[in-house]
């Protein structure tokens, strides 16, 4: 074949199949194409169009200025057949004459000194790569940029730059192309692609000097006119591209420096910049785009489109793309894998994925090795800090338990955090709060792996030493240490944050419970038994308050078993304790009862007093809800005194707010009253504001029980509020039941009813079994007062038997209840 276009173009695509080792029919497949047209292609005997090359360098892999040339090539030899046709010849093979460079000059818009290939430029108005094929997703995404454009155009210009960064393999690059595609129509004169190799295997990033003279060169710029310096190229480019309605996707930016003198000049351009950094210094109007990883349905999509065999069993595809983290590289790899193993299950490919996911390869591509390019960008600082990060339990982080990990100060880890970030390495989860995707924890685990294995024990030493100290601070915030607290066991950490109240000990909590958890799984899980009981101790009070109980149940239970194992008789003690107000939160009474009393045991054999007082308080309300009023009365009793012995008012409060409410339950509601009002006076002087919660929740019990609806009303408000502010579910759910009851004796079933509802779902919830007893037995009252009855002995059924399973005193009344409600009223 005669040198030309022609051969050109058979020999980049020869070179790109021999690296690949792809067979024809597999092009074609890739490619969209016939094999037979494929095949005649690649042997040179019929000159494809641009876009069939264009199709074919995708399906080959071609990068974006391999694929570019393709397309230029395939141009001129359209050019060259015209001619030649319409002489009479056909002559694909040979170099252009005069009169088609002539020809092409004017289909392109040339200007009259550009020249054709051979001797110089040949102008390119198109190079975009293909678009993926099996591209999914991404709608608002998508949406944002054309909302932006379109917002930008009725404000009379076009938004200048859309930068498009994320981590590694989260698909930028797929998008840019994607939205180009679906954006030509409105930039009709230009739509070019670069690729500028910020994180490319093997080259070094373009330099902007000379990304100009490409782009320039693909405007009908020749060489050697172009300016040696940085700024005369951009003037030429600006330039050129003035008036002109182009769009420009600039991809693998390395920062802001390489993009800026690229940026064309003219209001009626649209720039797509992918990066893996944050381009936080482009100038002009610059809307942001931080891609994270694909919905699930939408990742098991790309999957199947990639592997259609796989459509058989959703459900094995939905694992194998969680297990990947639903990032676009890694599924695309695994479902090219598992097409091309038609042998393979997706079990197998499962399996695979679990034990050697990082090196899994399809051709040259891996996930590893994508990771690795931007590891290779950092710093020897950096990297270490990062490779840490991938060694605690948890999820996310903060400056503060970056810092205890890495042994910095929380103001290098903040720095170094948001450098990361700025790498798409992290991700933000919150207001300086940042997690790291899955498969990248992953990869830093395996370069932790090479680290002296002191080095990652003692990282993770610190960070339990610190999520400890700080939750202990949190439990006596949030507790008043009204109950006996364990001695500190850790030292305290260099740096942590300031917790000043309940409110801010809870936030703490809240925000950090998925790692607290974690960690507490971790030091089950390595039988660290005195971190296991102190940390336990120091998620008590909080895991009280936000449940869910049965698992609050189950923590307490593996802390009971490493106290037994260390034989440490306070951790012991303390473990009961919190269990029984637990199993008595859950309605089991009896579980609740003999647990109290185990503590109440070791207590004294200890002669710890505040213990014993804290075992008999909590003895006494599960008595009072076993109806054994005298029982709850006397232990209750001891209880004060034993407060009052040691000056410790908060307990007072709280055992005059127990002793209160059995007062009313056997009707001396004087007495009652008295004790709550009391308990409500100590708690504010005492700034306690759960404690005075609780206070007014009794006391407009008992202002309800006595027929003082308005003052009941006030107080359970007031008690609402205070619930509701401080996070404590379980005490919103006790008031809106009571509250429900109130509004359906005032006559008000459909307020009540809301109420009884909005009790049951936060009951449900946290699991407490009274409460969601109480809404449903609401409820069914509501029911019958509005003639409901068919529903109305549903629901009563329904809260009966939960709380004869639990052996409450109630359980009697619900039952005469049900017995008297007669099965009529409206059809349900």
């Amino acid at each position: 074949m005669p040198p030309g276009p022609a051969r050109e173009l058979v020999d980049l695509f020869r070179r790109l199949r021999r690296g690949r080792s792809l067979s024809g029919g597999q092009i074609a497949v890739a490619a969209g194409l016939s094999q037979n047209y494929v095949s005649e292609v690649l042997r040179g005997v019929k000159a494809p169009s641009p876009q069939a090359a264009t199709k074919i360098a995708g399906a080959l892999s071609a990068t974006g200025d391999q694929a570019c040339r393709a397309y230029q090539l395939a141009e001129q030899l359209g050019e060259l057949n015209r001619y030649h046709r319409a002489r009479g010849q056909q002559h694909p093979g040979a170099s252009p004459s005069p009169p088609s460079q002539r020809l092409a000059r004017r289909r392109a818009g040339a200007p009259k000194g550009a020249r054709m290939a051979g001797s110089a430029v040949v102008e390119v108005r198109y190079s975009l790569p293909p678009d993926t094929a099996a591209f999914t997703g991404r709608d608002k995404e998508l949406g944002q940029v054309t909302t932006a454009i379109a917002d930008a155009a009725g404000a009379g210009s076009v938004v200048a730059v859309h930068a498009i960064d994320g981590m590694p393999g989260i698909g930028k690059t797929a998008l840019a192309v994607h939205a180009a595609y679906a954006l030509a129509g409105q930039f009709p004169d230009r739509q070019l692609f670069i690729d500028l190799h910020a994180h490319t295997p093997g080259q070094e990033p373009v330099a902007p000097e000379d990304a100009l003279a490409r782009l320039l060169g693909a405007v009908g710029v020749e060489p050697r006119v172009l300016p040696a310096h940085l700024d005369g190229r951009a003037a030429i480019w600006r330039d050129k591209l003035a008036g002109q309605r182009a769009l420009l996707v600039l991809d693998n930016a390395a920062g802001s420096a390489q993009v800026a003198p690229l940026l064309p000049g003219g209001r009626d351009c649209l720039v797509l910049v992918t990066s893996r950094r944050h381009l936080g210094d482009l100038p002009g109007m610059v809307v942001p785009l931080l891609l994270g990883a694909l919905p699930a349905g939408e990742a098991a999509q790309m999957f199947t489109r990639l592997a259609p065999r796989a459509a058989a069993d959703p459900a094995a595809v939905a694992e194998v793309v969680r297990l990947v983290g639903y990032l676009p590289l890694a599924v695309s790899l695994l479902a090219r894998m598992f097409a091309r193993h038609p042998a393979w299950t997706l079990a197998d490919l499962a399996t695979d994925t679990r034990e050697s996911l990082l090196t899994l390869t399809a051709e040259n591509s891996s996930i590893a090795a994508a990771f690795g390019l931007s590891h290779q960008h950092l710093d020897p600082a950096q990297q270490r800090f990062f490779t840490l990060l991938g060694l605690p339990p948890g999820t996310t982080t903060d400056s503060y338990a970056a810092a205890a990990l890495t042994s910095t100060s929380p103001a290098e880890a903040g720095r170094l955090l948001d450098a990361l970030h700025s790498e798409g390495l992290l991700t933000e989860t919150g207001y300086r709060r940042y997690g790291m995707h899955d498969l990248l924890r992953r990869y830093a685990r395996d370069h932790a792996a090479t680290l002296p294995a002191s080095t990652g024990d003692q990282a993770v030493g610190r960070l339990l030493d610190y999520y400890q100290h700080t939750a202990a601070i949190a439990q006596d915030l949030l507790t008043g240490q009204t109950r006996p607290a364990p001695p500190p066991t850790t030292p305290a950490p260099s740096a942590a944050p300031v917790l000043d109240d309940a409110r801010q000990a809870l936030a703490w909590a809240r925000a950090e419970r998925g790692n607290l958890l974690a960690c507490l799984d971790h030091t089950t899980h390595t039988g660290q038994h005195a971190r296991i009981t102190a940390l336990t101790a120091a998620l008590a009070e909080f895991l009280r308050r936000d449940g869910p109980w049965t698992e609050a149940i189950t923590r307490h239970t593996t802390a009971l078993h490493s106290a037994t194992h260390l034989s440490d008789q306070p951790a012991q003690a303390s473990t009961l304790n919190h269990l029984g107000t637990l199993r008595r939160l859950t309605g089991d009474y009896p579980g609740a009862a003999g647990v109290l009393e185990q503590a109440l045991a070791i207590y004294r054999d200890l002669g710890n007093q505040l213990g014993q007082a804290s075992a008999l308080n909590h003895l006494g309300t599960v008595r009072r809800l076993t109806g054994d009023y005298p029982g709850a009365a006397g232990v209750l009793e001891q209880a004060l005194a034993i407060y009052r012995d040691l000056g410790n008012q908060l307990g007072q409060a709280g055992a005059l707010s127990n002793l209160g409410t059995v007062r009313s339950l056997t009707g001396d509601y004087p007495g009652a009253a008295r004790d709550q009002e009391q308990a409500l006076a100590i708690h504010r002087d005492l700034g306690n504001r759960l404690g005075q919660a609780n206070a007014l929740l009794y006391l407009g019990t008992v202002r309800r029980a006595t027929g003082d609806y308005p003052g009941a009303a006030q107080a359970l408000q007031q008690a609402l509020a205070i619930y509701r502010d401080l996070g404590d579910r379980g005490g919103e759910a006790e008031t809106l039941n009571e509250t429900g009851t109130l509004h359906r004796l005032s006559s008000e079933p459909a307020e009540a009813q809301a109420y009884h509802q909005q009790a049951l779902v936060l009951a449900r919830a946290i699991g407490s079994t009274t409460d969601e007893a109480h809404a449903l037995a609401g409820l069914g009252r509501c029911a019958a007062a509005t003639g409901h009855s068919t529903r109305a002995r549903a629901l009563l059924r329904q809260a009966h038997v939960i709380l004869q399973q639990t052996g409450a005193a109630e359980a009697p009344t619900i039952l005469a209840e049900l017995n008297t409600t007669t099965s009529s009223g409206p059809a349900e």
